[in-house]
């Protein structure tokens, strides 16, 4: 069992009234009227209110005490954790060359009197890269495959599957690239032939070749009804698609087959045909995370001393990406100084710096006093009047991240050829910065571990 803890004195402010009443009887028995109305009982209130206080602040002494342990023995408070969610860039009209978005693009929510917007930024480079459809291919079941393309050229009807569709056959698209991370629409004009399925629930899954395997693709809207009419399937290709030989020709595939069917879900009696097909790209997906990026913030000036400590105007900061980069200016332009846990292995030419990610606190290498009275450097001083910066870091974080689907709807400032962005799913990881409670009681722990695997 753990080892209790008393307090300190644990005597409340009604105890102190009575004890100092007490005391007044074998003092001052002359002294009888005790009640609250008598000058001195308020006295004696008014004093035993400002011990009680006293008290209070004497029995959070060994509290504050197995702080200042665990601060001694290197226990920091984990900063907060940033939600994140995948979020879709919606292009104004399919384009013909690649549309790039860099590495953090900021959306929001939409804020309101009531609650200011959240700001997401994405964790790196979308490439919306354009697409159409270079080869059809139908593959079956029994491993025969052919190209359709010619047929589809001609106007034909071309069936997507065997006469009578079985669990497996395919019907292949080929794109000229890979599109990973894109929103692709697949256009088709289908007849009313593939009879035998229920619409809105086709025996169909999505795929798309990632060099090893067919990954699945979401699918977003299908007015298609199952290839039997007229329509477009919005297909959310993974981020692992790539350009591959399939048939002897060298292209981005994606196919449509067909599944097992499910417990009471009708299957194709016929098979689906397709008259005219396009493939082209109508958005990109990249992952956000619930953080903002700051740049050129300036922390102070040197004064050419060991030890010092700078702190951020915007805490926390989160560490979980690219670390926070700190800069110090010299002769020879902004140098930039690493990030260390501690100065325990750092030279005294190494250009280490320490961070509290949960205050924003920056402290730089101590100097440590030997016995013979020389001084230790744990590490480069920047030099006096030195200029201090932190040339990039993010901050944000917290459960304010967690925002629900459809919520992301904004774009920080305008994206060329980006006409609108929403998230599919809600966001999620947002965790609130560690408290001083579960830091204690999570200390033991950690020392009985002792960075062990």
């Amino acid at each position: 069992m753990a080892l209790p803890s008393p307090n300190l004195d644990d005597r409340r402010f009604q105890q102190l009234v009575d004890e100092a009443k007490r005391y007044v009887r074998r003092r001052a028995p002359e002294w009888t009227d005790h009640n609250v109305s008598d000058p001195g009982v308020t006295l004696i209130e008014t004093f035993a209110y400002l011990v009680d206080q006293l008290l209070y602040r004497l029995n959070r002494v060994p509290d504050k005490n197995y702080t200042a342990f665990l601060d001694l023995l290197g226990i920091r408070l984990f900063p907060p954790a940033a939600a994140s969610a995948d979020v879709d860039f919606w292009l104004s009209a399919p384009q013909p060359d690649t549309v790039t978005l860099a590495p953090g693009t900021e959306v929001t929510t939409v804020g309101g009197d009531a609650e200011e917007a959240v700001v997401f930024a994405t964790t790196g480079e979308l490439r919306i890269v354009p697409s159409e459809l270079m080869r059809l291919v139908t593959a079956f079941r029994t491993g025969e495959q052919t190209d359709r393309t010619g047929e589809l050229a001609e106007g034909g009807d071309v069936p997507a599957f065997q006469a009578a569709p079985q669990p497996g056959d395919a019907l292949l698209f080929g794109l000229p690239t890979a599109v990973p991370r894109c929103v692709v629409a697949v256009r088709l004009d289908s007849r009313v032939e593939g009879i035998g399925v229920d619409p809105r629930q086709p025996p169909l899954v999505w795929e798309a070749w990632d060099g090893g395997g067919w990954q699945r693709c979401e699918s977003g809207e299908d007015s298609t009804g199952g290839l039997n009419r007229p329509g477009e399937i919005v297909l959310y290709v993974p981020a692992g698609h790539t350009a591959s030989v399939i048939g002897g020709t060298r292209a981005g595939w994606l196919r449509c087959r067909v599944t097992e069917a499910q417990p009471g879900q009708p299957f194709y009696s016929e098979s689906p045909t397709v008259r005219e097909a396009a493939v082209f790209t109508v958005g990109g997906t990249m992952t956000v995370e619930h953080a903002e990026t700051e740049s050129d913030v300036p922390l102070g000036v040197s004064e050419g001393v060991a030890g010092q400590t700078f702190r951020l105007a915007r805490p926390p900061v989160l560490l979980d990406g690219e670390p926070p980069v700190v800069e110090v200016s010299s002769a020879d332009g902004w140098q930039r100084w690493d990030l260390v846990e501690h100065f325990g292995r750092s030279g005294p030419a190494d250009r280490h710096v320490r961070i509290d990610a949960t205050t924003g606190e920056f402290t730089f290498p101590p100097a440590l006093r030997e016995p013979d009275g020389t001084l230790r450097l744990c590490g480069a001083v920047p030099a006096k009047g030195a200029r201090i910066r932190v040339a990039r870091y993010r901050t944000g974080g917290g459960p304010a991240g967690n925002v629900a689907r459809g919520a992301i709807s904004v774009l920080r400032s305008s994206v060329p050829y980006i006409a609108r962005v929403d998230n599919r799913e809600e966001a999620s990881g947002g965790v609130a910065g560690e408290t001083v409670e579960n830091a204690k009681l999570r200390a033991p722990q950690a020392l009985r571990i002792q960075e062990r695997a």
